[in-house]
């Protein structure tokens, strides 16, 4: 502009004004070419965001799908789906409807924005946008940060979060911050045609669908996130048990196992890992009888590299081998006494058998068992029951006669050379010095069946004089008397006596007498 002290006349001041005028006028001025090059990008951008839309929707159906299918898998990733679309279709009308009232400011409530007319108008957008009271631009910029934001939150993967925010978050170029720009909406909307601000919301608008999609591919893709890829299945039958008693339950679960060939999984038992668990084979030397439990995980690889704990528990109970072997004219049981019983049902534990009587009284000490019959004569029928799949069964019912027990055999107790105890049952020359040492006889049952103490009440000896004469002592309850004693005295070798009249009583409570004895002095 000329000074105040310049000495130009009026007219070249007024050429000089006009030359500014114009050069303003052409600064201001947008080409054609310019305009049409604008209008060229903004349709591709529509086609493009209309194309990744009907994506979308497909998108959208297939986790609707999913959904329907299996609710308890999919419903996580379809509810986020929900809120994602609900967002972005809400911030896709608030771009379009700002579109809307930049054409509406350039073109008039007529305009539209597939038909710009003023497209070279540099005030609508910044009226609109930039307008202090509205603060539109500032509502899109803190839309779009709000929106990364809560989609960010939805997925864990890195990489697509900053997919989603190269599309979406608002930054300023490097030619605006040298320009000094303020904001965001400043650098793309002051003084910006109308043209150029539409494409520029057509751009945001197509990468917010791209954004979309982005994120609807990674919620599809979660839903099989966790599952096991697998190249075979195989059916097994899984059964309870392989032994069912009569009158039992056969269980099996029937399952469908779906394997990888090229990777097994780590098998992890009792905090040990299997060394060869390709085909998971586990085997264990079974020596002591008993319910053992299984507790373990199979640790399975993912294809992105993590890993997964499936656990696992079992049971499985060792039995002793057994087998019944009876004869039938044997099944004898002696009254008075506790006789011993083995009770065991192959195929299950010791604890879960049980057993009654008849005609006795049955008791059980830990896995043996007693049998006490009332009285001689009286049959005694023994009925084992087991649990099995939760109730008692009756496995077994055995029947018992019951006969006295058969006399015993009176004998004189002592120690041999090397200390043991020894019983002299008479027929066979005895040491005088043995006899002398003995307190009195005793008697007993030890036929290798059967070890049953009688009680001896009392008893004679008989001796026989140079006359042959009989001459019998009475003893002392079951010890030797002292006329006795002084008779053992008395006695040269090889000569003999008899134990007779010998009268005892068994547990049963039955007194007898017992078959006499012959001894021989050595």
């Amino acid at each position: 502009m000329a000074s105040h002290t310049s000495n130009l006349s009026p007219r070249q001041k007024m050429i000089n004004l006009m030359y500014i005028v114009l050069t303003a006028m052409l600064a201001l001025n947008v080409s054609s070419d310019v305009l049409n090059g604008f209008q060229q990008v903004e349709e591709g951008l529509v086609r493009t965001t209309d194309n990744v839309a009907i994506q979308n929707g497909t998108l959208y159906d297939q986790l609707t799908s999913y959904y329907q299918n299996n609710p308890e898998k999919s419903g996580e990733w379809y509810r986020k789906a929900v809120t994602v679309r609900q967002h972005t279709d809400s911030l896709y009308d608030y771009i379009s409807s700002l579109k809307q009232r930049i054409v509406w400011e350039a073109d008039g409530k007529k305009g539209d924005v597939n038909n710009i007319v003023r497209q070279d108008d540099l005030e609508a957008a910044s009226f609109i946008m930039l307008s202090p009271t509205t603060r539109e631009g500032r509502k899109l910029r803190e839309s779009l940060i709000s929106y990364s934001e809560m989609v960010n939150e939805m997925i864990d993967d890195t990489l697509k979060q900053q997919i989603i925010n190269e599309y979406l978050y608002p930054r300023m170029s490097k030619k605006d911050i040298g320009e000094k720009k303020t904001t965001w909406e400043e650098a793309n909307f002051e003084n910006m045609p109308v043209i150029a601000a539409i494409t520029l919301l057509t751009k945001i608008q197509s990468d917010l669908r791209s954004a979309e999609s982005e994120i609807l591919h990674t919620l599809l893709n979660n839903i099989d996130k966790d599952d096991v890829r697998v190249n075979q299945l195989n059916a097994y039958v899984i059964p309870s048990s392989k032994t069912v008693i009569r009158g039992g339950k056969y269980s099996a679960n029937i399952v469908l196992a779906a394997i990888d060939t090229t990777m097994a999984p780590i098998i992890n038992i009792d905090g040990m890992q299997l060394t060869d668990s390709k085909d998971g084979l586990y085997e264990v030397l079974c020596n002591r009888s008993g319910v053992y439990d299984v507790d373990g995980f199979l640790e399975v690889r993912n294809g992105d590299g993590s890993s997964t704990h499936h656990p696992f528990h079992t049971s499985y109970t060792v039995v002793d081998p057994s087998a019944t072997v009876s004869a039938t004219m044997m099944n004898v049981l002696y009254a008075g006494i506790d006789n011993p019983l083995s009770i065991s049902v192959p195929g299950g534990p010791n604890q879960s058998v049980s057993a009654t009587a008849t005609g006795g009284k049955i008791t059980r000490t830990k896995d043996n068992w007693q049998i006490r019959p009332a009285k001689v004569g009286e049959n005694v029928v023994i009925t084992v029951t087991a649990a099995m799949d939760g109730k008692n069964q009756v496995v077994n019912t055995t029947t018992f006669r019951v006969r006295q027990l058969p006399d015993p055999m009176p004998f004189i107790a002592y120690k041999d050379d090397n200390g043991n105890a020894q019983r002299y049952k008479g027929g066979k020359p005895f040491a005088k010095s043995l006899l002398l040492a003995a307190p009195g006889i005793e008697a007993a049952i030890d036929d290798d069946l059967l070890n049953v103490e009688y009680t001896v009440l009392s008893f004679e000896t008989v001796f026989f004089d140079s006359m042959g004469n009989a001459i019998p002592e009475v003893s002392d309850g079951n010890k030797f008397s002292q006329r006795q004693k002084d008779s053992f005295r008395r006695l040269s070798r090889g000569k003999r006596f008899y134990i007779s009249r010998v009268r005892a009583v068994g547990p049963d409570g039955v007194e007898r007498d017992l078959s006499p004895i012959e001894i021989i002095v050595n």
